[in-house]
């Protein structure tokens, strides 16, 4: 694929998310429930593999830091930054189980868990959703495609419309940065 080919690719996917009214609804749904967790004390925590590894780091820091302008800090934090952790938890339980004892240590009833999955299928996700759902933590699920296993175990889809693995990172970090807006408008108006 040449770069002009990437780019028109990346522009269609684009365009087709911004004319998914029923996706606009789910980033709206998202941000409101991230919105009611933290004037709870919640939290969001946040997990994927590889590059969706990185959209969980970058997204953390536009909660904690600020994305659009200075406001007090939004409690989220990454669960793949920690390598000690996650290798400590993958010697003894195996990969699987990395985030899903994360999410049973840290998480908590009411707290949101943004799982990415650009093919829907990665097996430490689906542990890590599974134990999610049991602790009564809302489940949102950053996948392409058809959606995969996680499609029908999320409460909140957030499905990119490409079977193309960078193309659907580039939608998930467009949603990501919609639902921080949302999320820092609706906590604290619309120019802090």
């Amino acid at each position: 694929m040449t770069t002009i080919e990437h780019l028109l690719a990346s522009a269609r996917v684009a365009a087709s998310i911004a004319a998914d009214k029923g996706l606009a609804a789910a980033v709206h749904e998202v941000a409101s429930a991230a919105s009611r967790s933290y004037r709870q004390g919640g939290k969001i925590l946040l997990a994927g593999n590889g590059g969706s590894a990185a959209d969980c780091l970058h997204i953390a820091g536009e909660l904690v830091g600020r994305y659009r302008f200075d406001r007090p800090g939004l409690a989220a934090i990454a669960l793949p930054t920690d390598a000690s952790v996650n290798t400590a938890i993958a010697n003894d339980y195996g990969y699987q189980q990395a985030f899903a004892r994360q999410v049973q240590a840290l998480g908590r009833a009411g707290d949101l868990l943004w799982a990415y999955s650009t093919s829907g299928n990665s097996a430490n996700i689906i542990a890590a959703i599974e134990t999610a759902r049991e602790q009564g933590i809302t489940v949102v699920g950053f996948t392409g495609g058809s959606g995969g296993r996680i499609r029908d175990l999320c409460h909140h889809l957030l499905l990119v419309p490409s079977d193309q693995t960078p193309l659907i990172q580039q939608g998930h970090l467009s949603l990501g940065h919609a639902i921080c807006e949302l999320i820092e408008n609706q906590m604290f108006g619309e120019a802090g």
